[in-house]
C-alpha cells in the first residue's frame, strides 16, 4: 500500500518517521495551497497597465490588494448638484457684502458652494474658520487671512479646470475643487518648503544633498529639485551621455551631472507621488529619446508646468497673508504644491472621481453653465 521508498527506509530506520513526516507534510501542504490558488484565486496576482511596446518591460504592475483598497478619503467627499436657477433670483453680491468672486452666482448656490467648501476644508471648525466667530454678521470682513486665502484658492481652481484640461482632464473629465487637495483638513498634506541649503557647515553641491528630506524622498538625492523646477523653472536635464564635450558648466543651458542628480530627484518623487515608475512616462530602452515616450509623459510634461505656474502666480504671493505659523520653518516662505500635494500616492487624484460635475461655479472663470435635462 506505501511506497516502497518508505518501507525500505521504515526498514532500515524504523525510529527516524521524522524526516519522511516532514517530506509528506511539505508536498502535502504544497497541494493545497495550489487547489487553494485555483479555486479562490491569487490574492497577491497583479495586473499590469501597459505604457510601452510589448516585450520591453514598460508595464507598470500593480497587485490585486493595492488596486482593491480605495483611497480612503474618497468617503470623505460631499457633493451636491445644483439648484435650478431662476431668472429673479438675487444674485449673492446683491444679498451678502465683499463677494470678489463667485458673486454672480445665485443666493442658493452661493450658499451650497460654501457649505461645501466648508466640509471640504473645515469639516469641525464649519463657518468660522474662514469668517470668525462674530456670526453672519460679521461675514464680510476681510479680517481673517483664511478667507482672503480661500479667495484665491477659488480662484486658483477656475484657472486649474479652464486653461489645464489637458492634464486634469487627461482621460476623462474630473477636474478638481478644493477636496482635490484638502481631502478634510485645513492644511493639504504634501505641501512644502524651501529648505535648502541643509546646514551651515558645507558650501555648494553638498549641501544640497546626503540629507533625509520629504523633498528628497528620504533619499540622499539633493533636496532642492521641487524649488529649482517647480519654482525658479529651471530646464529639466541630464547632462551629455558623451565624456569630455566642449561645453562651459557655469553657462545655465548646459546640463552637467549636478542637474542630472537633480532630475532624477524629481523624477523619484513623481513616481511616489503618483506610485507608477519610470516606464510610466519613459520608454525602457531609450529614457532619453523624447520621441519614444508614452502619452503620460505629456499629461506629466504639463502637470511640472502647471504647478510652476501655481505656485508662481497663487502660492507664493500669500506670503504676507498668512500668519506665521503657516509660513515654513526655515524661510519662513509660502506654502506650494507639487505632484503629491493632489495624486497623494495614486495614479489619478481621488482615483479619478469626478469631482467638478456638480461644481460648475468651480470649472470657469466666467459664468457657470449648469445642466439641463
Amino acid at each position: 500500500m506505501l511506497p516502497k521508498w518508505f518501507n525500505d527506509w521504515n526498514s532500515e530506520k524504523p525510529a527516524d518517521i521524522y524526516r519522511p513526516a516532514i517530506l509528506i507534510g511539505t508536498l502535502g501542504g504544497a497541494v493545497l495551497v495550489v487547489t487553494l490558488l485555483v479555486t479562490w484565486g491569487q490574492p497577491f496576482a497583479t495586473t499590469s497597465l501597459q505604457t510601452g511596446p510589448r516585450g520591453t518591460g514598460m508595464s507598470v504592475p500593480e497587485f490585486n490588494s493595492v488596486r482593491t483598497s480605495p483611497d480612503p478619503t474618497v468617503e470623505l467627499y460631499y457633493s451636491e448638484a445644483p439648484y435650478e436657477v431662476a431668472e429673479d433670483a438675487p444674485l449673492a453680491r446683491d444679498v451678502y457684502e465683499n463677494v470678489q468672486v463667485l458673486g454672480g452666482l445665485t443666493e442658493d448656490n452661493f450658499n451650497r458652494v460654501m457649505l461645501a467648501m466648508t466640509q471640504w476644508v473645515a469639516p469641525d471648525q464649519g463657518c468660522a474658520y474662514c469668517h470668525g466667530a462674530g456670526g453672519p454678521e460679521t461675514y464680510g470682513s476681510d479680517d481673517n487671512y483664511a478667507k482672503v486665502v480661500s479667495r484665491r484658492m477659488i480662484q486658483m481652481t477656475q484657472n486649474i479646470n479652464e486653461n489645464w484640461s489637458g492634464h486634469v482632464n487627461a482621460n476623462e473629465e474630473v477636474g478638481v475643487n478644493c477636496f482635490t487637495c484638502h481631502r478634510g483638513e485645513n492644511v493639504p498634506s504634501d505641501i512644502w518648503f524651501r529648505i535648502t541649503p541643509l546646514g551651515d557647515t558645507m558650501e555648494g553641491w553638498g549641501a544640497v544633498q546626503n540629507r533625509v528630506t520629504m523633498q528628497s524622498q528620504y533619499t540622499s538625492l539633493p533636496s532642492d529639485a521641487l524649488e529649482t523646477y517647480l519654482l525658479d523653472g529651471e530646464v529639466i536635464g541630464v547632462h551629455d551621455f558623451e565624456s569630455h564635450v566642449d561645453s562651459d558648466p557655469s553657462d545655465p543651458e548646459t546640463a552637467t551631472w549636478q542637474n542630472a542628480e537633480r532630475t532624477y530627484s524629481l523624477m523619484n518623487y513623481m513616481s511616489n507621488a503618483q506610485g507608477v515608475n519610470c516606464v510610466f512616462c519613459h520608454n525602457s530602452r531609450a529614457f532619453n529619446d523624447g520621441s519614444q515616450v508614452t502619452p503620460q509623459w505629456a499629461t506629466a510634461s504639463l502637470g511640472i508646468a502647471m504647478v510652476l505656474e501655481l505656485n508662481n502666480d497663487y502660492l507664493v504671493p500669500l506670503k504676507d497673508i498668512y500668519p506665521e505659523n503657516r509660513l515654513g520653518p526655515v524661510y519662513a516662505d509660502a506654502p506650494k504644491a507639487a505632484c503629491k500635494t493632489c495624486h497623494k500616492g495614486y495614479q489619478r487624484p481621488l482615483q479619478g472621481m469626478n469631482v467638478i460635475a456638480d461644481w460648475p461655479e468651480l470649472a470657469t472663470t466666467g459664468d457657470p453653465v449648469y445642466a439641463t435635462d
